[in-house]
């Protein structure tokens, strides 16, 4: 059997001290309390393993020091939102940017922005960074919540008490599109699960730069893996006829090359491959993924630091632009038609 929890009333009777003294002691609140008093609290409170209810220890402070991190549990993840490339790299650099600064972070995945109201609310939160909600959302929140967001990662074109990252999704794109050209690709093709916001901009910006000259399509492609999966298949000869991919996520990139692999298309030789995100992955592959690399510490770092200002007051709310650039792997290279 599980040995009984340890009360507060258990360790004031055994230190012949008040429940409101040990209470304070396990708040912080020590201004009037001796300091041999306080370590011998501590001491016991150590000693016996004394969990305190979080719960009660934020509600009793002005400031939580806790910054929670809210990502979309949507059904592309298929119920494994946390181990996507993207948002496992943003949850590390998020992490280590807000221990740096002083704060603790939380982290939940929900289905409904109403979700996010009550989670902030219920753990008195300093700020929350969302990640991967609709520009519709961002509005509720805004006009729901007295808490300090920042838009980490999704589509949000309005400001007001929000402070919205964004990276060059255009740009990505286009930086992808002038490599292929340049390397002689004529025939390409783009691979989405959807053709708005951020991901018809990394089109966008693909099929521009790849201009007139060459026959730029966009694919649609199903969220759920085994209906990829099939889609592919279904698609083998069609795939062929290209001779370069840009997939808007390296996750989409990584499983279309094993896809390739696995059924004798040779990844660059037979067709040239491209991501974005450029997460831990992408060098960990065979071949190693070329993609489009936006810097994940930068983007955690400007992302705290705006909670602040939001949180004092020294910015209503602002839009910033972060740079994005093209690494390039061995998963692309010239078509086997390209005369040099």
């Amino acid at each position: 059997m599980d040995e009984p929890r340890v009360r507060i009333a258990d360790i004031a009777e055994e230190l012949g001290l008040s429940t409101a003294t040990v209470s304070n002691v396990i708040h912080g609140k020590t201004k009037k309390i001796s300091d041999r008093t306080v370590q011998r609290v501590q001491e016991l409170l150590e000693q016996k393993q004394y969990i305190p209810s979080m719960a009660g220890i934020l509600l009793a402070q002005n400031n939580s020091r806790i910054i929670g991190v809210v990502v979309n549990r949507h059904e592309k993840y298929e119920g494994r939102v946390l181990e996507d490339y993207f948002i496992a790299s943003s949850l590390n650099c998020l992490s280590y940017e807000i221990e740096q600064a002083g704060y603790f972070m939380m982290v939940k995945t929900a289905k409904e922005c109403s979700e996010i109201v009550r989670f902030a609310s219920m753990w008195n939160m300093d700020g929350l960074v969302v990640i991967g909600f609709c520009e519709q959302d961002y509005k509720t929140l805004r006009d729901s919540m007295r808490i300090p967001f920042v838009v980490y990662d999704g589509y949000f074109r309005e400001q007001g008490r929000i402070c919205n990252l964004i990276i060059d999704n255009y740009d990505g794109g286009r930086q992808v599109g002038e490599y292929f050209y340049r390397l002689g690709h004529r025939r390409v093709l783009c691979l989405a699960d959807n053709e708005v916001c951020t991901d018809l901009e990394r089109y966008e910006g693909f099929r521009d730069a790849m201009g007139a000259a060459a026959e730029t399509e966009f694919l649609m492609i199903p969220m759920e893996r085994e209906a990829r999966m099939a889609f592919y298949r279904k698609n083998t000869k069609k795939l062929k006829g290209y001779t370069a991919v840009f997939a808007v996520s390296d996750y989409y990139a990584i499983e279309f090359m094993r896809f390739c692999q696995d059924n004798g298309i040779r990844v660059p030789k037979d067709i040239s491959v491209a991501g974005f995100d450029d997460g831990p992955y992408c060098e960990r592959v065979t071949p190693t993924l070329t993609t489009v690399r936006q810097d994940g510490g930068q983007r955690a770092a400007l992302a705290v630091s705006m909670l602040r200002k939001l949180r004092e007051g020294e910015t209503e709310g602002t839009s910033i632009t972060l740079p994005v650039k093209l690494v390039v792997r061995q998963s692309t290279g010239r078509p086997a038609s390209f005369a040099s």
